[in-house]
């Protein structure tokens, strides 16, 4: 796996393998990588011949009281991880070559409806750092496909349609979340937990599933199921963000009549803000 840091290089590497007959691959990170990083990359590369990966923390898409600079810089073990699920080529490049005329002049992208509500509601501007750091990445790599996890379920949908109305020519593909043995979605985020709420923190999910199972098994009295759950999570030390039922592709407010769910949900466990979710397609 070679390691690039600028445009020039990442351009004429991708290039190469075009010349080759190699179809593209890539998985935008923002480093910090752990299985489900890995994950990603293993899916990209049993699709196409050549799989390009990302490493970039992106000051665009947090907010001033978040944490861009505490954010985990681990780069080596990043690479290291890269090359064994199979990545061909890393761009690892600065906040200067992504910003070369600083970020309060940069073209911003906007996805309207999907990025508002939800974690969007909370992270202001967050969506919009996504679509906007995204987009710049796909110019700049020009994929045939793109793998994200489902874990961020909110910010899939808003690339999913960033792709579909910017007419890019890119196959979007969502890889389901992975999980620790005790349920708790894989993320970097999760190294900020205590060991106590480490031990709390798997009570997201199985409070997720209770609502699942009961919809599955017929219940349709969401905003009883919701206060429920989030009783449950509060019970174990969260203070709930957010818990919704939401259509599973546009992210309106479920009806009664939807057979495409997400049950989503995010909360804060001390500082840590955790985020997760269950699809359920009630036609399967």
């Amino acid at each position: 796996m070679n390691t690039v840091k600028n445009v020039k290089e990442l351009r004429a590497a991708v290039a190469r393998a075009r010349s080759e007959g190699k179809r593209i691959g890539f998985v935008p990170t923002m480093g910090n990588l752990h299985s489900g990083h890995a994950a990603l990359v293993t899916k990209a590369a049993q699709r196409v011949d050549f799989v390009v990966a990302s490493i970039f923390v992106n000051p665009l898409q947090f907010g001033p009281s978040e944490d861009l600079d505490k954010y985990p810089r681990t780069l080596a073990a990043d690479q290291e991880r890269l090359i064994q699920a199979g990545c061909h080529l890393l761009f690892a490049p600065t906040v200067q070559e992504m910003y070369p005329d600083g970020m309060a002049v940069q073209t911003r992208v906007s996805v309207p409806h999907l990025s508002e509500g939800l974690c969007g509601a909370s992270r202001p501007g967050h969506f919009e750092g996504v679509a906007t750091v995204v987009s710049k990445l796909f110019n700049m790599v020009q994929p045939d496909l793109a793998v994200f996890g489902q874990k961020d379920y909110q910010q899939l949908a808003v690339i999913r349609a960033l792709v579909r109305d910017l007419n890019m020519p890119i196959q979007i593909i969502g890889e389901p979340t992975v999980r620790a043995e005790d349920g708790l979605a894989l993320s970097s985020r999760n190294g900020y937990l205590t060991a106590e709420q480490r031990n709390a923190a798997p009570v997201l999910y199985r409070a997720l599933q209770h609502v699942a199972q009961a919809i599955t098994g017929g219940e349709r009295d969401y905003e009883r199921l919701l206060a429920e759950a989030r009783a449950q999570i509060e019970a174990a030390g969260f203070k709930p963000d957010y818990f919704e039922v939401r259509h599973g592709i546009n992210l309106r407010p479920a009806t009664t009549e939807d057979r495409d769910l997400v049950i989503i949900a995010a909360a804060y466990l001390g500082t840590t803000r955790l985020i997760d979710n269950l699809h359920l397609n009630l036609d399967a």
